[in-house]
């Protein structure tokens, strides 16, 4: 079923939904499992995978030289798909990027997920490989998530690269694409961020899933700023607790996302990570609440394959 489904039927109540991402390289599903199994009480009508793309490594050669070697630390999102559809009978969306792959290779993975009876996509840029400063398109794939949300749209009305096809089959996927609270790092304003979003809707995309923030006001006027831009699709937060010191930090260097001070000085004064843990857990339980109070469709949490925490926000909230 499609996400925009689930929504309208729920008539109203808002849902829970939440992330995981694919085990390492060398370990089985079973740890993906082990991160779902405690939140399935909460009835997520749809789990989301993250898809991981390719990394650069160089390997000293003996001689001195350096061989570039291409590697996947987290294969396998189609496979945890159809393995979540099966074993939980809830909807599993994978995360589609432009980095890394070529028109040919975003359509080959399509069909994949329509054979697999999979409905939902969630369509990203990516983010440049560590190797590199700036994204880097491949050279012949998509340079924005827009392109990548057209060709969805197109596959969906049965337009494949190859005009020559006779007799195509349209996919039916309900396309969701990431907005920002706080503006995507690289956009120069949060009008012009919200202008290319609004691109993707009008490319196809059927609704947003946030970036993570933890000041709901900041949701409430992004979402708001949407709505005046004519914007009129479903608009989901993401939410994560902060767990750990070390995030003070981390989290608006990697995610570019600020974090109010009346919880930066909390965190500051806890004794230790478990103190820190509780803290992030009474925060998201409280913007959760503030969320729902305000109408929210779902709350989807970035669970980073740790089930723990999200549980007991849930518990407290579902």
């Amino acid at each position: 079923m499609k996400v925009t489904e689930h929504i309208k039927n729920a008539n109203g109540k808002t849902l829970f939904s939440f992330e995981i991402l694919p085990p390492l390289k060398g370990q089985n599903i079973q740890s993906i499992f082990d991160g779902i199994d405690p939140l399935m009480e909460f009835n997520p009508p749809f789990i989301d995978v993250t898809y991981h793309r390719e990394e650069y490594e160089y390997k000293e050669l003996p001689n001195g030289l350096l061989q570039k070697k291409i590697v996947k630390k987290r294969p396998g999102t189609v496979g945890i798909c159809a393995a979540i559809q099966n074993k939980y009978q809830v909807d599993a969306i994978p995360h589609i990027l432009c980095g890394g792959f070529t028109k040919e290779d975003t359509e080959n993975f399509l069909i994949d997920l329509d054979f697999l009876g999979i409905d939902n996509v969630v369509a990203l840029r990516g983010d440049a490989v560590k190797s590199e400063i700036y994204f880097k398109p491949e050279k012949e794939g998509h340079r924005y998530a827009s392109e990548l949300v057209e060709q969805i749209a197109n596959l969906n009305k049965s337009v494949y690269l190859d005009e020559d096809l006779k007799n195509t089959t349209a996919t039916d996927f309900c396309i969701g694409v990431a907005g920002y609270p706080e503006k995507h790092m690289e956009a120069p304003s949060m009008d012009s961020d919200i202008h290319f979003l609004k691109q993707k809707i009008k490319n196809g995309a059927d609704y947003i899933i946030t970036q993570m923030f933890f000041d709901n006001q900041k949701f409430f006027d992004f979402a708001s700023k949407c709505r005046a831009e004519g914007i009129t699709v479903p608009i989901i937060p993401g939410l994560k607790p902060i767990a750990t010191k070390k995030q003070l930090n981390l989290i608006p260097h990697r995610f570019k996302v600020d974090l109010p001070d009346c919880l930066i000085m909390e965190v500051v004064k806890a004794k230790d990570d478990e103190g820190v843990k509780q803290i992030g857990i009474e925060w998201c339980i409280e913007q959760s609440k503030q969320l729902i109070a305000a109408g929210t469709p779902v709350l989807h949490y970035y669970s980073m394959g740790k089930a723990e925490n999200i549980k007991r926000i849930a518990s407290a909230v579902f």
